[in-house]
């Protein structure tokens, strides 16, 4: 039996060659593509895949153009995160919508290797992409360290703030979270239990005293706990008696634990203020398991404006999360310019129907 002879890897060069033309005009087929005409583009591809010619090598086309073509975009989570939590979709439905019009792409990078410095190095060096946005890590992450040393374009959306030279894009958390805190106050509540998403890289979930609250490496959550705390010392409110309770993950499972052990140790407490919708609508789920009526016999409030949450009329701000990623997009691009700008967004109270005067009785 004969044995067919293998056939020759098409490449850019036997290609050009089949059709009589330059090897630029072969690359430009599939680059430059308003460099042809249409008929000899449809050529030059009809060809192509005759012969089996994938078309350019995009690892040789990067060492040529010293482009990748994609961003980085590093998260302090897991990459599930990026999909689960709808805030964090919306941002990147955002980031997306800027990439594509420039048909770039968008490489995740989850942080989730706390303390490992030198996996954070590997993961960041061996990533290839032409700039990074930093979506809210501390300011000793050691993933944040690797990108820095990179020198690449990069962006810092939310957290740490004041790395020197890079543009930021953020909200006014601080006083956001005043103004929620501010309407559950002037309600009349005393007993005010407050949920609040992790303040450091190390993992805790549990009650925190006020000091470490302060002392929070998260300044987003610093922020918005000192919103809380501010705003209960002006309507005459120790802010030692404010509960803290942190929890790692932003899940509706975490807003259920949490809810749980603010009722064990203080089951008189009328209101929960939480940084995060998805922690209110935890609280929510748990109120409703135990018959607690909402707002009537407790209120809970929340941050972030996410779909679920508007539908089911949360108090909560609503932040721009989507405008945030296409911004973010934009800023680095301008900074692939050398172009250096920051950018504050607007964030909108949203009163809902989940807060109202404290419930005279006990539950």
């Amino acid at each position: 039996m004969s044995v067919q002879p293998k056939r020759k890897r098409a490449t850019l060069a036997s290609l050009a060659e089949e059709l009589n033309v330059s090897r630029t005009t072969v690359s430009n087929a599939y680059n430059r593509p308003d460099q042809l005409s249409e008929d000899l583009r449809n050529r030059i591809l009809e060809t192509a895949k005759k012969l089996g010619y994938p078309g350019p090598d995009p690892v040789a086309r990067s060492l040529r153009t010293r482009k990748a073509g994609a961003l980085g975009l590093l998260l302090t989570e897991q990459l599930a995160f990026a999909v689960q939590d709808a805030a964090a979709a919306d941002f990147l439905s955002g980031l997306a919508e800027s990439c594509g019009k420039r048909e770039r792409g968008v490489l995740l990078l989850p942080a989730s290797e706390i303390g490992d410095p030198n996996r954070a190095a590997h993961v960041v060096h061996q990533a290839s992409v032409d700039g990074f946005i930093i979506y809210s890590v501390a300011a000793d992450d050691a993933y944040l360290k690797a990108v820095m040393s990179r020198q690449l374009p990069t962006v810092v959306v939310d957290q740490p703030r004041d790395v020197q030279n890079v543009p930021t894009v953020s909200i006014d958390d601080y006083g956001a979270m005043k103004e929620v805190a501010d309407h559950v106050f002037g309600l009349g509540h005393k007993k005010v239990a407050l949920l609040t998403i992790r303040q450091n890289a190390i993992r805790h979930d549990g009650l925190v005293t006020v000091e470490q609250a302060r002392n929070a490496q998260m300044h987003v959550q610093r922020s918005r706990i000192l919103g809380v705390l501010d705003s209960a010392a002006e309507h005459g409110i120790d802010p030692n008696d404010v509960m803290i309770v942190e929890s790692f993950e932003s899940k509706e499972s975490a807003g259920r634990a949490a809810s749980e052990l603010v009722f064990q140790k203080c089951p008189e407490c009328t209101a929960l203020i939480c940084t995060s919708d998805m922690l209110a609508l935890g609280a929510m789920y748990f109120a409703r398991s135990r018959g607690i009526l909402v707002p009537e016999e407790l209120t809970v409030t929340g941050f972030d404006g996410i779909e679920d949450a508007l539908n089911r009329n949360l108090t909560t701000v609503r932040q721009p999360s989507e405008e945030k990623g296409y911004v973010a997009g934009e800023l680095l691009f301008a900074a692939e310019k050398g172009v250096a700008e920051s950018v504050v967004l607007d964030t909108v109270f949203h009163e809902g129907a989940t807060a109202a005067p404290p419930h005279a009785g006990k539950f």
